[in-house]
């Protein structure tokens, strides 16, 4: 496998630029809440020699991959398997009380779109499994062959903001009746019989309900609401963190997230803000960030991609 021809990371020159002035102390520590084939962690290694990375990733076959492509950076990496809402135990966990830059690359990897085997892709028909983590837990065959109409719809409305979400959950359960749905070439079928033929060329009928089921599957968006607050409590001052959000769910949560992180805590009404009523964080960059119309053309992956950032101004006192 090449896998740096599979796996380009994306808007990595901004990303190092917004991560600099926190990377470039001798001693830093940076996080990858999301290490995957640790193509950010590598740039950051190289670009920053004084810094040590503390990366984490649930899937154990990117943590492999990851290992041997950062192995000759020998002790200044940590490589540790947990879901990103496990950040505080991991950093504390290597010895550290608080680090200085944190990515967070949201959304499913390049790897686990690729392998047709991880069932992720609507594109390629194979198991329905859809785990990050392939070592346990339920499955998307599972949730497919368990969850009752009304959750199925539930799911597809909320994680995939699917208009069609009742019309696709009372095709599975009457399709499950005849068969089980286990391999995602099935699901598909299903999905596309159940869409209207106007509706169908205005976007393929699997991608909202495969994103929704990757989310249910994998808990994320409760993991991301209990991982960003849990960050920012870890940066140092001068310590900045940057998301990379895939869709707008996701990048809804981390948007408000950081907005009170950078809002005074002042009560209305009074005279003068008080020192401590001023915002901990500053926020890097004016709304979300798109990537470059030219990284967009070069690598598909980059057009959907929102970029949030803030820095640490000051700890409570």
């Amino acid at each position: 496998m090449d896998i740096d021809r599979i796996h380009t990371p994306v808007m990595l020159d901004r990303t190092l630029e917004l991560l600099a002035p926190a990377l470039e102390r001798e001693g830093a520590v940076y996080v990858d809440a999301t290490l995957g084939m640790g193509g950010h962690s590598r740039a950051v290694l190289e670009r920053f020699p004084g810094a040590t990375v503390i990366g984490l990733d649930r899937d154990t076959e990117a943590l492999a991959i990851a290992r041997e492509r950062l192995a000759p950076f020998g002790d200044r990496v940590r490589l540790v398997h947990t879901v990103y809402d496990g950040i505080a135990e991991a950093v504390r966990g290597e010895g550290f009380r608080e680090v200085h830059a944190i990515l967070f690359d949201l959304g499913v990897s390049s790897m686990q779109l690729d392998r047709a085997e991880r069932g992720f892709a609507y594109a390629k028909d194979a198991p329905l499994d859809m785990r990050m983590d392939s070592t346990g837990g339920r499955t998307a065959a599972d949730v497919i062959a368990e969850y009752d109409e009304a959750d199925l719809r539930r799911i597809f409305h909320e994680y995939g903001e699917e208009k069609l979400a009742a019309r696709y959950a009372r095709a599975i359960v009457r399709a499950r009746q005849s068969a089980p749905i286990t391999r995602s070439g099935r699901l598909v079928e299903v999905l596309t019989d159940a869409t209207p033929a106007a509706l169908q060329r205005a976007g393929h009928p699997a991608k909202r309900v495969f994103q929704a089921l990757r989310i249910e599957v994998n808990e994320e968006l409760g993991a991301l609401e209990r991982a960003i607050p849990a960050a920012l409590d870890l940066v140092a001052v001068g310590g900045r963190i940057v998301v990379l959000s895939y869709q707008s769910l996701e990048d809804r949560l981390v948007k408000r997230a950081l907005a009170a992180a950078s809002s005074s805590t002042a009560p209305a009404g009074l005279p003068m803000e008080l020192p401590e009523h001023r915002a901990q964080f500053r926020l890097l960059v004016r709304g979300a960030e798109l990537a470059s119309e030219t990284e967009q053309a070069e690598n598909p992956r980059a057009k959907p991609v929102r970029l949030r950032a803030a820095e640490r101004v000051r700890r409570p006192s």
